[in-house]
């Protein structure tokens, strides 16, 4: 999808690769030394009505009028070709200046990127919240910038807990099971507990069940850890609690989220690990839902999954000082906010957050949001991490039907083959 370039004369071209201001350098200067940004954004929309290109517009048209030596050429996106059409930019030499998309490690292993402290004022660095900036890491350096949030839960059917005679949400996986076996005896046609261990989104469950063990892909110092003790155990209990007595898929190695999701939105499902989309899938099925933390070995989780999507910036065309105006002013509160609640997501910074947690207007975010600040991310900085994740989405769902140590011990092999390669 083709932005538009504010202030340009509409006789200017642009191609959407190209992105260049007629009458300028290549690197978006101007003869009067007048400077054009290239931002490229993901499209948050699912239609034309809603596209992320209205707001990236009304952004970039206040910040111009507020700073009118620095244009901004806006391009949206959508997820399905953003990935592939950055890549050809970079390739071809006509890199942006800001991308606002799914990850960045990548570009700072090809040294494109700025570090975040060039490019954001100290003020604004301060507001993010500790974890996601320092997801934003490559070996203690911040380089990606968050941009929006989710965190995970554990969903619940009121209804079906109701009647199955269970008062409250487990916190405990032996709860969990008891739970489980309850719906399993008097609520027929529900699935009891929704495990998508599928292609989709296996990364995620499978990491929200190890952390509930004391696990998780990497160790404290980043190294993989995959096949460790608590992981293998975490399947092995998968397997035995849940699905050799008929509690959950009888596959969820080919079971998607997006299946467990509609399931649970349909009242087909009677737990779930969910993010904050499952809400509205819940009232429009008009399932009776609960939310809760998400329960561990011992307890809830201390820790959720939290994921992000990122804003980076590209040194390649010198503009370090436009795009620090850029973006102090695209994160302000009023900014952000506008984004949040426009699309149901979470905040990344300190006071869209107190904003969002203090109106009212969220009330069902609100388990989210206490649990946002000590959300636990996937080795984002790691620039092996996209190859890895492939792997586990292949085959970690197989620890689940298969023999745990060696599905496992396979997938610690080719994160080290990842680590070698990268």
């Amino acid at each position: 999808m083709n932005g538009r370039v504010l202030g340009l004369p509409v006789v200017c071209a642009v191609t959407a690769l190209a992105l260049t201001a007629c009458g300028s350098s290549g690197d978006g200067t101007s003869a009067d030394g007048n400077v054009t940004l290239k931002l490229v954004a993901a499209d948050y929309g699912d239609k034309e009505s809603n596209s992320s290109k209205a707001y990236w517009n009304d952004v970039a048209s206040a910040f111009t009028a507020a700073n009118p030596a620095i244009k901004v050429d806006v391009q949206v996106v959508n997820w399905n070709d953003i990935d592939k059409q950055v890549k050809t930019m970079i390739q071809s030499g006509n890199i942006p200046d800001v991308l606002q998309t799914g990850g960045y490690a990548d570009k700072v292993a090809d040294d494109l990127l700025y570090k975040a402290e060039d490019v954001l004022s100290s003020g604004t660095r301060a507001d993010f919240i500790d974890s996601f900036a320092e997801a934003g890491q490559v070996r203690g350096v911040q380089y990606g910038i968050p941009f929006v949030s989710s965190a995970r839960a554990f969903f619940y059917n009121k209804t079906v807990f109701a009647q199955a005679g269970i008062a409250e949400p487990p916190k405990t996986w032996a709860e969990l099971r008891a739970d489980a076996e309850l719906i399993k005896a008097k609520v027929p046609g529900v699935t009891p507990y929704a495990l998508p261990l599928g292609p989709e989104e296996a990364q995620g469950e499978s990491m929200m069940w190890e952390l509930g063990n004391g696990g998780g892909p990497t160790d404290k110092a980043g190294g993989y850890t995959l096949n460790s003790q608590a992981n293998i155990d975490t399947f092995g209990w998968l397997k035995a609690n849940l699905l050799d007595p008929g509690l959950t898929y009888a596959n969820p190695a080919t079971t998607d989220r997006k299946t467990a999701f509609a399931d649970f939105a349909a009242g087909k499902a009677g737990m779930v690990n969910g993010h904050p989309s499952l809400i509205q899938m819940s009232k429009d099925g008009k399932v009776d839902y609960g939310v809760a933390p998400i329960p561990g070995k011992a307890g809830p989780l201390k820790s959720t999954l939290g994921v992000a999507d990122w804003t980076m910036a590209f040194k390649k065309n010198g503009h370090r000082d436009q795009i620090k105006k850029f973006l102090d002013f695209v994160y302000s509160k009023e900014n952000t906010l506008k984004f949040d609640e426009t699309y149901n997501l979470m905040p990344v910074t300190q006071d869209t957050l107190r904003e969002m947690t203090s109106s009212g207007k969220h009330k069902d975010l609100e388990p989210f949001f206490a649990l946002l600040p000590q959300a636990s991310f996937y080795p984002l900085g790691d620039t092996s991490w996209d190859a890895v994740s492939a792997e586990i989405k292949k085959s970690i769902g197989t620890a689940v039907t298969g023999d745990p140590a060696k599905v496992l011990g396979d997938l610690q092999k080719k994160s080290q083959d990842a680590v070698s390669n990268k």
